[in-house]
């Protein structure tokens, strides 16, 4: 199995976890509720957090590694690094939606590169980074374990307040 495949099955098993939290999050049957809950006052809510990961992984696939541009350009500005969360709560459908859509863009992208790519920083991006294409493989396993970790922590906040 190559590299970037052993990549790609490790953020396949992230995903499910993430995937997993939205199940849960359905299971309450009050999904827009705890979507939309913040654990604090300026806080990012769970909504945010997820469409945050798939934002992130299209922009990847397209400005920063294919010089092209995103899908979802409505979503972009709202949940790309360093926006604001606002009050519009995606539903579940729609976080799904994103999530699948940006991730077979971002594997498809991926996979235009080889082995002998993964030490190198293919585009003006990464080079700006000082990143090679496998340190952002690396940022890209860790971004999603991240963000689905505050989103969890928040369920579980949201649990704790609310039954």
């Amino acid at each position: 199995m190559s590299t970037i495949e052993t990549y790609a099955k490790m953020w396949d098993f992230q995903r499910g976890r993430t995937l997993a939290l939205l199940d849960r999050i359905e299971e309450t049957g009050k999904a827009e509720e705890v979507l939309g809950w913040r654990p604090g006052v300026g806080r990012a809510h769970i909504a945010w957090q997820v469409m945050h990961i798939g934002v992130t992984e299209e922009v990847f696939a397209t400005e920063r590694l294919n010089a092209g541009e995103p899908d979802f350009p409505d979503l972009v500005p709202r949940f790309k690094g360093g926006s604001t969360p606002d009050d519009t709560i995606p539903t579940l459908s729609e976080i799904r939606e994103l999530l699948s859509h940006s991730r077979e863009h971002f594997l498809k992208t991926i996979r235009t590169f080889g082995e002998e790519d993964l030490g190198k920083s293919p585009t003006e991006f990464l080079e700006g980074r000082g990143w090679t294409l496998e340190t952002l493989f690396q940022v890209i396993a860790w971004h999603e374990a991240h963000h689905q970790g505050q989103a969890h922590l928040t369920m579980n906040l949201w649990v704790a307040q609310n039954g």
